[in-house]
């Protein structure tokens, strides 16, 4: 999980740990059920103060997309939308394929938003 915190930033740490676990979470890159680093080592790994990275696992526990199990730590909690889950899947798999053949990012783009665009109903 790469995590970066930029000291310089006017954004607050805690607000960067949300936002960069937030968008792992969202595009898939940390499934449902995977589980994180211990608030004590994430904060310890990120050089950040052990209450710095239990706002940010509050607030996305607050949010559904992390679940806290007590002893066993803290998850990336289910229940979010099956389809959505299917697609950010797919997502992933087209950006990779895109990448691996050297495809410019906004070509790529322009061909979902025109694959979109064919299969709407008219």
């Amino acid at each position: 999980m790469q995590i970066s915190i930029d000291p310089g930033s006017s954004v607050p740490p805690y607000e960067q740990v949300r936002g960069q676990l937030a968008e792992l979470i969202g595009d898939g890159r940390l499934p449902v059920g995977a589980k994180l680093p211990t608030v004590r080592q994430f904060a310890a790994d990120l050089g950040l103060a052990v209450n710095t990275v239990a706002r940010a696992y509050r607030e996305l526990e607050a949010a559904g997309l992390l679940e806290t199990r007590g002893r066993h730590g803290t998850f990336v909690a289910p229940g979010r939308d099956d389809a959505v889950d299917r697609l950010q899947r797919l997502a992933a798999g087209y950006a990779t394929e895109a990448t691996r053949l050297g495809v410019p990012t906004d070509r790529a783009l322009s061909l979902v938003r025109a694959a979109l665009d064919a299969a709407r109903p008219s």
